[in-house]
Protein backbone atom coordinates (compact mmCIF):
# COMPACT_ATOMS: atom_id res chain seq x y z
CA UNK A 1 0.00 0.00 0.00
CA UNK A 2 0.86 3.76 -0.88
CA UNK A 3 1.78 5.79 2.70
CA UNK A 4 -1.20 5.68 4.69
CA UNK A 5 -1.66 8.79 5.18
CA UNK A 6 -1.38 9.92 1.47
CA UNK A 7 -4.02 6.70 1.02
CA UNK A 8 -6.57 8.36 3.41
CA UNK A 9 -6.29 11.91 2.10
CA UNK A 10 -6.87 10.57 -1.42
CA UNK A 11 -9.96 8.77 -0.39
CA UNK A 12 -11.42 11.91 1.19
CA UNK A 13 -10.97 10.41 4.66
CA UNK A 14 -8.77 13.18 6.27
CA UNK A 15 -10.70 16.35 8.17
CA UNK A 16 -8.26 17.55 10.92
CA UNK A 17 -5.49 15.56 12.35
CA UNK A 18 -3.60 16.88 15.37
CA UNK A 19 -0.23 17.41 13.09
CA UNK A 20 -0.44 15.62 9.85
CA UNK A 21 3.36 15.53 9.56
CA UNK A 22 4.14 14.06 12.71
CA UNK A 23 1.84 11.52 12.13
CA UNK A 24 3.34 10.49 8.53
CA UNK A 25 6.22 10.33 10.09
CA UNK A 26 4.79 7.50 13.34
CA UNK A 27 3.34 5.35 10.84
CA UNK A 28 6.94 4.64 9.29
CA UNK A 29 8.36 4.02 11.84
CA UNK A 30 5.43 2.25 13.02
CA UNK A 31 3.55 0.40 13.53
CA UNK A 32 0.95 2.30 15.21
CA UNK A 33 -1.08 1.26 17.54
CA UNK A 34 -4.89 3.49 17.03
CA UNK A 35 -8.01 3.03 18.48
CA UNK A 36 -11.63 4.00 18.06
CA UNK A 37 -14.80 4.39 20.24
CA UNK A 38 -18.05 3.30 19.83
CA UNK A 39 -20.81 4.24 22.47
CA UNK A 40 -23.99 1.67 22.82
CA UNK A 41 -26.29 4.45 22.90
CA UNK A 42 -28.32 2.31 19.99
CA UNK A 43 -28.39 -1.53 19.79
CA UNK A 44 -26.62 -1.23 16.26
CA UNK A 45 -24.37 0.77 14.13
CA UNK A 46 -24.96 2.82 11.30
CA UNK A 47 -23.20 4.17 8.49
CA UNK A 48 -21.83 6.92 10.35
CA UNK A 49 -20.17 4.04 12.67
CA UNK A 50 -18.73 2.48 9.18
CA UNK A 51 -16.80 5.20 7.96
CA UNK A 52 -15.16 4.64 11.16
CA UNK A 53 -14.89 0.80 10.92
CA UNK A 54 -13.56 0.93 7.53
CA UNK A 55 -10.96 4.01 8.06
CA UNK A 56 -9.42 1.48 11.28
CA UNK A 57 -9.26 -1.29 8.38
CA UNK A 58 -7.37 0.16 6.01
CA UNK A 59 -4.98 1.73 8.83
CA UNK A 60 -5.03 -1.91 9.59
CA UNK A 61 -4.28 -3.20 6.43
CA UNK A 62 -1.40 -0.59 6.22
CA UNK A 63 0.29 -2.88 8.82
CA UNK A 64 -0.59 -1.12 12.41
CA UNK A 65 -2.75 -2.34 15.02
CA UNK A 66 -6.25 -1.48 16.31
CA UNK A 67 -8.06 -1.80 19.41
CA UNK A 68 -12.17 -1.42 18.82
CA UNK A 69 -13.52 0.12 22.18
CA UNK A 70 -17.01 0.00 22.95
CA UNK A 71 -17.97 2.01 25.77
CA UNK A 72 -20.15 0.15 28.42
CA UNK A 73 -18.96 2.92 30.10
CA UNK A 74 -19.46 6.60 28.34
CA UNK A 75 -22.70 4.36 26.93
CA UNK A 76 -24.05 5.12 30.01
CA UNK A 77 -23.58 8.99 29.82
CA UNK A 78 -23.89 9.29 25.70
CA UNK A 79 -21.88 12.25 24.22
CA UNK A 80 -23.63 15.82 24.70
CA UNK A 81 -26.80 15.75 21.62
CA UNK A 82 -26.95 19.24 20.20
CA UNK A 83 -30.23 19.63 20.99
CA UNK A 84 -30.98 18.50 24.90
CA UNK A 85 -29.95 15.65 27.19
CA UNK A 86 -30.04 12.04 26.82
CA UNK A 87 -32.12 9.88 27.70
CA UNK A 88 -29.92 7.87 29.84
CA UNK A 89 -30.35 3.43 29.64
CA UNK A 90 -29.95 1.08 32.11
CA UNK A 91 -26.88 -0.55 32.88
CA UNK A 92 -28.33 -4.15 31.92
CA UNK A 93 -29.39 -2.53 28.39
CA UNK A 94 -26.23 -0.57 27.84
CA UNK A 95 -24.87 -4.35 28.92
CA UNK A 96 -26.59 -6.04 25.85
CA UNK A 97 -25.55 -3.41 23.49
CA UNK A 98 -22.26 -3.71 24.01
CA UNK A 99 -22.20 -6.88 23.06
CA UNK A 100 -23.98 -6.29 20.10
CA UNK A 101 -21.90 -3.84 18.84
CA UNK A 102 -19.01 -5.88 19.52
CA UNK A 103 -20.20 -8.38 17.35
CA UNK A 104 -20.71 -5.91 14.31
CA UNK A 105 -17.29 -4.62 14.62
CA UNK A 106 -15.21 -8.01 14.52
CA UNK A 107 -15.78 -9.40 11.66
CA UNK A 108 -14.48 -5.88 9.76
CA UNK A 109 -11.07 -6.51 11.50
CA UNK A 110 -8.58 -8.86 11.28
CA UNK A 111 -7.89 -10.46 15.03
CA UNK A 112 -5.25 -12.58 13.32
CA UNK A 113 -1.20 -11.70 13.27
CA UNK A 114 1.60 -9.76 14.21
CA UNK A 115 -1.04 -6.53 14.11
CA UNK A 116 -4.19 -8.17 15.73
CA UNK A 117 -6.97 -6.05 16.24
CA UNK A 118 -7.95 -5.63 20.05
CA UNK A 119 -11.64 -5.33 21.48
CA UNK A 120 -11.69 -3.15 24.63
CA UNK A 121 -14.50 -2.03 26.76
CA UNK A 122 -13.75 1.40 28.96
CA UNK A 123 -15.85 -0.38 31.61
CA UNK A 124 -13.34 -2.25 32.71
CA UNK A 125 -11.21 0.91 33.88
CA UNK A 126 -13.95 2.81 35.79
CA UNK A 127 -16.36 0.57 37.09
CA UNK A 128 -13.91 0.47 39.74
CA UNK A 129 -12.87 3.59 40.08
CA UNK A 130 -14.50 5.89 42.85
CA UNK A 131 -15.73 9.57 42.49
CA UNK A 132 -12.53 10.75 44.51
CA UNK A 133 -10.33 9.27 42.81
CA UNK A 134 -11.97 10.52 39.73
CA UNK A 135 -11.26 13.93 40.70
CA UNK A 136 -8.22 13.51 42.26
CA UNK A 137 -6.39 11.82 39.47
CA UNK A 138 -8.30 12.72 36.45
CA UNK A 139 -10.02 15.52 36.89
CA UNK A 140 -7.53 17.80 38.07
CA UNK A 141 -5.71 17.97 35.29
CA UNK A 142 -9.19 19.30 32.81
CA UNK A 143 -9.71 23.01 32.72
CA UNK A 144 -13.39 24.26 32.78
CA UNK A 145 -12.49 27.20 30.21
CA UNK A 146 -11.49 24.74 27.95
CA UNK A 147 -14.10 22.00 28.55
CA UNK A 148 -17.08 24.95 27.82
CA UNK A 149 -15.01 25.91 24.32
CA UNK A 150 -15.46 22.69 23.20
CA UNK A 151 -18.14 22.99 19.98
CA UNK A 152 -20.24 20.48 21.73
CA UNK A 153 -20.54 22.01 24.71
CA UNK A 154 -20.73 25.75 23.57
CA UNK A 155 -23.56 25.15 21.61
CA UNK A 156 -25.46 23.06 24.47
CA UNK A 157 -24.71 26.52 26.73
CA UNK A 158 -25.81 28.71 24.30
CA UNK A 159 -29.46 26.53 24.00
CA UNK A 160 -32.27 27.18 25.90
CA UNK A 161 -31.82 23.03 27.12
CA UNK A 162 -28.46 24.32 28.44
CA UNK A 163 -25.79 21.02 29.73
CA UNK A 164 -25.89 18.94 32.51
CA UNK A 165 -23.25 17.89 34.55
CA UNK A 166 -23.25 14.16 33.49
CA UNK A 167 -22.90 15.24 29.43
CA UNK A 168 -20.54 18.00 30.36
CA UNK A 169 -17.97 15.46 31.59
CA UNK A 170 -18.32 13.44 28.89
CA UNK A 171 -14.67 14.72 27.73
CA UNK A 172 -13.66 14.05 30.56
CA UNK A 173 -13.85 10.20 30.35
CA UNK A 174 -13.23 10.15 26.98
CA UNK A 175 -9.86 11.47 26.98
CA UNK A 176 -9.21 9.24 30.25
CA UNK A 177 -9.66 6.33 27.72
CA UNK A 178 -6.92 7.62 25.69
CA UNK A 179 -4.50 7.93 28.49
CA UNK A 180 -5.70 4.66 29.50
CA UNK A 181 -5.17 2.91 26.40
CA UNK A 182 -1.84 4.70 26.11
CA UNK A 183 -0.61 3.06 29.26
CA UNK A 184 -1.81 -0.49 28.75
CA UNK A 185 -1.36 -1.45 25.21
CA UNK A 186 1.07 2.03 24.08
CA UNK A 187 -1.89 3.37 22.00
CA UNK A 188 -0.62 7.27 20.63
CA UNK A 189 -3.87 7.48 18.08
CA UNK A 190 -7.37 8.48 18.31
CA UNK A 191 -9.48 8.16 15.64
CA UNK A 192 -13.25 9.60 14.91
CA UNK A 193 -15.28 12.06 13.58
CA UNK A 194 -15.25 15.70 12.57
CA UNK A 195 -18.16 16.17 15.16
CA UNK A 196 -15.97 14.26 17.95
CA UNK A 197 -12.76 16.52 17.32
CA UNK A 198 -13.28 18.38 20.98
CA UNK A 199 -13.19 14.66 22.81
CA UNK A 200 -10.74 13.62 20.64
CA UNK A 201 -8.32 16.33 21.63
CA UNK A 202 -9.65 15.66 24.93
CA UNK A 203 -7.48 13.02 25.04
CA UNK A 204 -4.00 14.26 23.88
CA UNK A 205 -4.40 16.78 26.12
CA UNK A 206 -4.82 14.84 28.99
CA UNK A 207 -1.98 12.48 27.93
CA UNK A 208 0.39 15.78 27.02
CA UNK A 209 -0.74 16.66 30.72
CA UNK A 210 0.36 13.57 32.54
CA UNK A 211 3.81 12.97 30.59
CA UNK A 212 4.75 15.91 28.74
CA UNK A 213 7.10 13.74 26.45
CA UNK A 214 4.39 11.54 25.47
CA UNK A 215 4.05 11.60 21.05
CA UNK A 216 0.52 10.90 20.78
CA UNK A 217 -2.25 12.09 17.92
CA UNK A 218 -5.81 12.23 16.66
CA UNK A 219 -7.01 12.09 13.42
CA UNK A 220 -10.66 13.00 11.92
CA UNK A 221 -12.71 11.70 9.25
CA UNK A 222 -15.09 14.68 7.84
CA UNK A 223 -18.91 14.70 8.09
CA UNK A 224 -19.74 12.93 4.96
CA UNK A 225 -22.50 14.98 3.33
CA UNK A 226 -25.16 14.41 0.32
CA UNK A 227 -25.47 16.78 -2.89
CA UNK A 228 -29.08 16.76 -2.58
CA UNK A 229 -28.36 18.43 0.43
CA UNK A 230 -30.51 15.32 2.74
CA UNK A 231 -28.27 13.79 5.47
CA UNK A 232 -26.06 10.84 4.72
CA UNK A 233 -27.31 7.56 6.46
CA UNK A 234 -30.89 8.05 6.23
CA UNK A 235 -33.79 7.29 4.04
CA UNK A 236 -37.37 7.84 4.18
CA UNK A 237 -38.10 5.16 6.55
CA UNK A 238 -35.05 6.16 8.69
CA UNK A 239 -31.66 5.63 9.66
CA UNK A 240 -29.90 3.20 7.95
CA UNK A 241 -28.28 0.48 10.43
CA UNK A 242 -25.97 -2.51 10.22
CA UNK A 243 -28.14 -4.59 12.17
CA UNK A 244 -30.56 -6.99 9.39
CA UNK A 245 -33.58 -6.72 11.86
CA UNK A 246 -33.18 -3.33 11.53
CA UNK A 247 -32.40 -2.19 8.32
CA UNK A 248 -32.98 -5.60 5.89
CA UNK A 249 -29.68 -6.32 3.84
CA UNK A 250 -32.39 -5.45 0.75
CA UNK A 251 -32.62 -1.93 2.17
CA UNK A 252 -29.22 -1.71 2.37
CA UNK A 253 -28.28 -2.86 -0.81
CA UNK A 254 -30.44 -0.45 -2.23
CA UNK A 255 -29.58 2.30 -0.51
CA UNK A 256 -26.38 2.48 -2.03
CA UNK A 257 -27.52 1.38 -5.21
CA UNK A 258 -29.54 4.14 -5.17
CA UNK A 259 -26.70 6.57 -4.64
CA UNK A 260 -26.92 10.32 -6.29
CA UNK A 261 -24.90 10.28 -9.21
CA UNK A 262 -23.18 13.12 -7.93
CA UNK A 263 -21.87 11.42 -4.80
CA UNK A 264 -21.03 8.09 -5.83
CA UNK A 265 -17.11 8.42 -6.60
CA UNK A 266 -17.19 10.24 -2.95
CA UNK A 267 -18.55 7.24 -1.45
CA UNK A 268 -16.62 4.82 -3.69
CA UNK A 269 -13.39 6.56 -2.26
CA UNK A 270 -14.57 6.16 1.14
CA UNK A 271 -16.18 3.15 1.24
CA UNK A 272 -14.91 0.75 -1.33
CA UNK A 273 -11.94 -1.42 -0.81
CA UNK A 274 -10.99 -1.38 -4.77
CA UNK A 275 -7.93 -0.09 -6.01
CA UNK A 276 -7.65 3.60 -6.89
CA UNK A 277 -7.46 2.16 -10.73
CA UNK A 278 -10.78 0.68 -10.11
CA UNK A 279 -12.48 3.40 -8.55
CA UNK A 280 -11.19 5.87 -10.99
CA UNK A 281 -12.73 3.15 -14.01
CA UNK A 282 -16.01 3.17 -12.40
CA UNK A 283 -16.11 7.24 -11.70
CA UNK A 284 -15.35 7.17 -15.78
CA UNK A 285 -18.16 4.64 -16.52
CA UNK A 286 -20.62 6.78 -14.17
CA UNK A 287 -19.74 10.33 -16.31
CA UNK A 288 -19.88 8.55 -19.47
CA UNK A 289 -23.10 6.39 -19.26
CA UNK A 290 -24.83 7.23 -15.77
CA UNK A 291 -28.06 5.17 -16.64
CA UNK A 292 -26.22 2.11 -16.38
CA UNK A 293 -25.31 2.51 -12.29
CA UNK A 294 -22.05 0.58 -12.78
CA UNK A 295 -20.33 2.04 -9.91
CA UNK A 296 -23.62 2.35 -7.69
CA UNK A 297 -23.98 -1.55 -7.97
CA UNK A 298 -20.46 -2.37 -7.45
CA UNK A 299 -20.70 -0.57 -4.55
CA UNK A 300 -23.87 -1.89 -3.09
CA UNK A 301 -22.48 -5.43 -3.93
CA UNK A 302 -19.01 -4.75 -2.02
CA UNK A 303 -20.27 -3.55 0.67
CA UNK A 304 -23.44 -5.92 1.32
CA UNK A 305 -21.41 -8.70 1.31
CA UNK A 306 -18.87 -6.90 3.52
CA UNK A 307 -21.72 -6.27 6.39
CA UNK A 308 -23.93 -9.13 5.55
CA UNK A 309 -22.09 -11.94 3.64
CA UNK A 310 -21.75 -13.18 0.22
CA UNK A 311 -25.41 -15.39 0.66
CA UNK A 312 -27.15 -12.62 1.71
CA UNK A 313 -25.74 -10.43 -1.11
CA UNK A 314 -26.92 -13.16 -3.88
CA UNK A 315 -30.29 -13.02 -2.36
CA UNK A 316 -31.06 -9.66 -2.48
CA UNK A 317 -29.46 -9.10 -5.91
CA UNK A 318 -31.67 -12.15 -7.04
CA UNK A 319 -34.44 -10.25 -5.62
CA UNK A 320 -33.56 -7.19 -6.99
CA UNK A 321 -33.49 -8.48 -10.56
CA UNK A 322 -36.74 -10.43 -10.00
CA UNK A 323 -38.65 -7.83 -8.85
CA UNK A 324 -38.63 -6.14 -12.18
CA UNK A 325 -38.69 -9.27 -14.40
CA UNK A 326 -35.34 -10.31 -14.83
CA UNK A 327 -35.60 -13.32 -12.42
CA UNK A 328 -38.20 -15.62 -10.97
CA UNK A 329 -40.01 -14.04 -8.40
CA UNK A 330 -40.87 -17.97 -7.05
CA UNK A 331 -37.62 -18.67 -6.82
CA UNK A 332 -37.22 -15.94 -3.94
CA UNK A 333 -36.99 -17.18 -0.24
CA UNK A 334 -40.15 -15.56 1.80
CA UNK A 335 -37.91 -13.13 4.05
CA UNK A 336 -35.84 -12.36 1.38
CA UNK A 337 -39.04 -11.39 -0.77
CA UNK A 338 -40.65 -9.71 2.49
CA UNK A 339 -37.88 -7.57 3.01
CA UNK A 340 -37.84 -6.63 -0.60
CA UNK A 341 -41.77 -5.21 -0.91
CA UNK A 342 -41.10 -3.50 2.78
CA UNK A 343 -39.28 -0.89 0.86
CA UNK A 344 -42.34 -0.15 -1.60
CA UNK A 345 -45.51 0.97 -1.57
CA UNK A 346 -47.84 -2.16 -0.24
CA UNK A 347 -51.34 -3.15 1.13
CA UNK A 348 -52.72 -5.48 2.94
CA UNK A 349 -56.23 -7.12 1.93
CA UNK A 350 -58.40 -9.75 3.04
CA UNK A 351 -59.27 -10.90 -0.65
CA UNK A 352 -58.40 -10.87 -4.05
CA UNK A 353 -59.96 -7.70 -6.08
CA UNK A 354 -59.79 -6.76 -9.63
CA UNK A 355 -56.16 -6.19 -10.97
CA UNK A 356 -57.21 -1.79 -11.63
CA UNK A 357 -58.65 -2.12 -7.90
CA UNK A 358 -55.76 -3.06 -6.83
CA UNK A 359 -52.97 -0.59 -8.64
CA UNK A 360 -55.52 2.11 -7.68
CA UNK A 361 -55.61 1.01 -4.52
CA UNK A 362 -51.96 0.73 -4.19
CA UNK A 363 -51.13 4.09 -5.58
CA UNK A 364 -49.51 2.96 -8.73
CA UNK A 365 -51.92 5.10 -10.42
CA UNK A 366 -54.15 7.95 -9.62
CA UNK A 367 -57.51 6.12 -10.45
CA UNK A 368 -59.10 3.02 -11.47
CA UNK A 369 -59.63 4.38 -14.91
CA UNK A 370 -56.31 4.96 -15.36
CA UNK A 371 -55.22 1.30 -14.22
CA UNK A 372 -57.32 0.43 -17.27
CA UNK A 373 -55.67 2.78 -19.60
CA UNK A 374 -52.15 0.97 -18.38
CA UNK A 375 -53.52 -2.25 -19.06
CA UNK A 376 -54.60 -1.33 -21.81
CA UNK A 377 -51.67 0.07 -23.47
CA UNK A 378 -50.14 -3.01 -22.21
CA UNK A 379 -48.01 -1.39 -18.98
CA UNK A 380 -49.56 -3.35 -16.23
CA UNK A 381 -47.82 -6.58 -14.91
CA UNK A 382 -48.78 -8.69 -12.31
CA UNK A 383 -46.01 -11.15 -10.67
CA UNK A 384 -44.40 -10.01 -13.81
CA UNK A 385 -46.90 -11.48 -16.57
CA UNK A 386 -48.34 -8.84 -18.37
CA UNK A 387 -51.99 -7.93 -17.57
CA UNK A 388 -54.14 -8.30 -20.88
CA UNK A 389 -57.66 -8.21 -19.68
CA UNK A 390 -59.21 -4.88 -18.14
CA UNK A 391 -61.28 -7.41 -15.58
CA UNK A 392 -58.43 -9.73 -14.98
CA UNK A 393 -58.78 -10.81 -10.85
CA UNK A 394 -55.66 -12.71 -9.98
CA UNK A 395 -56.39 -16.21 -8.53
CA UNK A 396 -55.20 -17.40 -4.93
CA UNK A 397 -52.87 -19.96 -7.25
CA UNK A 398 -51.23 -17.26 -8.10
CA UNK A 399 -50.05 -15.63 -4.69
CA UNK A 400 -46.06 -16.24 -4.09
CA UNK A 401 -45.51 -17.44 -0.77
CA UNK A 402 -49.44 -18.18 -0.55
CA UNK A 403 -49.51 -14.19 0.32
CA UNK A 404 -47.81 -11.56 -1.76
CA UNK A 405 -48.35 -10.23 -5.27
CA UNK A 406 -45.74 -8.09 -7.28
CA UNK A 407 -47.34 -5.39 -9.25
CA UNK A 408 -46.14 -3.17 -11.42
CA UNK A 409 -46.58 -0.59 -13.86
CA UNK A 410 -44.03 0.10 -16.52
CA UNK A 411 -40.40 -0.95 -16.22
CA UNK A 412 -39.65 0.55 -12.96
CA UNK A 413 -42.99 1.19 -10.65
CA UNK A 414 -43.15 -1.00 -8.36
CA UNK A 415 -45.69 -2.02 -5.40
CA UNK A 416 -47.05 -5.13 -3.60
CA UNK A 417 -50.26 -6.47 -2.01
CA UNK A 418 -49.78 -8.66 0.88
CA UNK A 419 -53.07 -11.26 1.40
CA UNK A 420 -53.75 -11.81 4.77
CA UNK A 421 -57.52 -13.44 4.77
CA UNK A 422 -57.72 -16.88 5.20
Amino acid sequence: MTDIVDELKWRGLIALSTDEDALRKAFADGPVTFYCGFDPTAPSLHLGNLVQILTMRRIQQAGNRPLGLVGGATGLIGDPKPTAERTLNSPEVVAQWVERLRAQIAPLLDFEGPNAAVMVNNLDWTQGLSAIEFLRDVGKYFRVNKMIAKEAVSRRLNSEAGIGYTEFSYQILQGMDFLELFRRYGCTLQTGGSDQWGNLTSGTDLIHRVDPEAVVHALATPLITKADGTKFGKTESGTVWLDPEMTTPYAFYQFWLNADDRDVSKFLRIFSFRSHAEIEELERQTEERPQARAAQRALAEELTTLVHGADQTAAVVAASKALFGQGELDGLDDRTLAAALSEVPHIQVAELGPVVDLFAEVGLVASKSAARRTVKEGGAYVNNVKVTAEDAVPAKEELIHGRWLVLRRGKKNLAAVEVTGS
